[in-house]
């Protein structure tokens, strides 16, 4: 953390100046903005699960909390998240345990540090947990994931319906229920389904839940398990590494209300709790990435516009095969140029590195500082870190245009 926490910067390139670049910028209350629009946008007495692997830095993860008090939990899958929500103060009985890989050494730090729910996704899933449990004399609390035969939308990324690592097979569980009730130091509680992630439109969205608390409906009625809690999951959209506004979904609280009514009767008055779970949404619009023009060149007919930021700041989720094309923001106090088309490429020895081919960009020189808008989710973290062992970014917090903190993580070999 930096000694001059309360510096007032008026922009990007003042901060590059003074931080280095790249580095990646957080706006506080941003974070919170989208917090309150989406708690504006469920029923009274939803649950939300913010989801670390979005982006985990503790600061961002703290004012949500503050900001959601009970409302708002955590949602983790690596001890590395564990570590990062606990330093951001959420009380471990708020935490959710998720992911089809858990090993035995996962699932006993997180009972050591006192969670107790968990996300499960297989039968030896529960069994390790179950084993986990009664080795710390513990219960776990454990909510079936479902993987559902069918969905609701057509379009976005998918999650259910078809072969997955994720969750239970929606047609096997009746069969699979008394083994399950069975494994010794765990208890069914509940059931999670999550089926999209970045809905293309509040329609789809919508449509989306309507049939994943239908699901939960026939589990719950052919297998006889009533959930506790019922995670429905999330897919709340935003812009990604280009401009735009964050949506705010009008009509999705009473759409939801309609069909728990109609398969949960008892939800108002908590039986069940109903949860969702976001990242994209609560953080994506928060962050931004700084960094500035190396080189400018011309190749063939073509132009390259040389950024100190590669693929090892800005992956783009290129290793899940989702590289998505960059927009830049130039700051000028001069009248900006037409705009001209370029590649964006990053520092690094490989082709590979690449943001985005055939950008719209203002006649840029080496020095000009230059901004990627909503970089707040799967932005540093999503990244190529290691590649090339060049350094991690520095990571600004602010609070409007008051810096909060600065720091960057540190890669270390440690020896056994």
């Amino acid at each position: 953390m930096n000694d001059d926490a309360t510096d007032i910067v008026k922009s990007d390139a003042e901060l590059a100046a003074r931080y280095g670049s790249p580095l990646y910028v957080y706006d506080l209350e941003r974070a919170v903005a989208a917090y309150d629009d989406l708690r504006t946008s469920l029923p009274e007495g939803t649950v939300v699960y913010f989801s670390f692997k979005a982006n985990p830095h503790p600061e961002i993860a703290e004012a949500l909390r503050e900001r959601g008090g009970s409302a708002c939990k955590a949602e983790i899958s690596s001890t590395g998240e564990l570590a990062a929500a606990l330093q951001a103060g959420f009380d471990p009985l708020d935490i959710l345990y998720t992911g089809p890989g858990k090993t035995t050494e996962e699932v006993e730090a997180a009972l050591e540090a006192g969670v107790r729910r968990f996300s499960v996704e297989s039968v030896n899933d529960l069994r390790r947990i179950g084993q986990a449990a009664l080795g710390q004399d513990a219960v776990a609390d454990c909510l079936l994931r479902v993987n559902s035969t069918a969905s609701g939308a057509t379009t976005s990324i998918r999650m259910t319906g078809t072969p997955s690592q994720f969750g239970f097979d929606s047609e096997t569980l009746p069969e699979l229920m008394p083994e399950l009730r069975s494994v010794p130091g765990t208890r069914l509680s509940g059931m999670h389904l999550f089926s999209l992630s970045n809905a293309k439109d509040e329609e789809s969205l919508i449509s989306e839940f309507k049939h994943t608390i239908t699901a939960a409906a026939e589990v719950r009625d052919s297998t006889g398990l009533e959930p506790e809690l019922l995670d429905i999951g999330g897919g709340f959209a935003s812009p990604y590494l280009s401009p735009g506004e964050r949506p705010v979904y009008g009509g999705l609280r009473a759409a939801l209300e309609e069909v728990l009514d109609s398969h949960f009767a008892g939800w108002r008055t908590g039986s069940p709790q109903v949860a969702c779970e976001s990242g994209r949404y609560l953080v994506g619009d928060c962050g931004r990435l700084v960094c500035t023009v190396t080189n400018v060149k011309e190749s063939r007919g073509g132009r390259f516009v040389i950024l100190d930021a590669g693929i090892n700041t800005l992956g783009g989720m290129s290793g899940l095969g989702r590289l998505l094309p960059v927009s830049i923001q130039f700051e000028s106090s001069e009248p900006v140029e037409p705009l001209e088309r370029a590649s964006l490429v990053g520092p690094l020895c490989t082709p590979g590195d690449i943001l985005g081919r055939n950008v719209p960009v203002p006649d840029l020189r080496p020095g000009d500082v230059v901004t990627v808008p909503n970089a707040g989710a799967y932005g540093m973290t999503a990244s190529l870190l290691m590649f090339l062992g060049r350094p991690a970014p520095t990571e600004v917090v602010m609070r409007g245009d008051q810096v909060v903190s600065s720091s960057h993580v540190l890669f270390v070999r440690m020896y056994e």
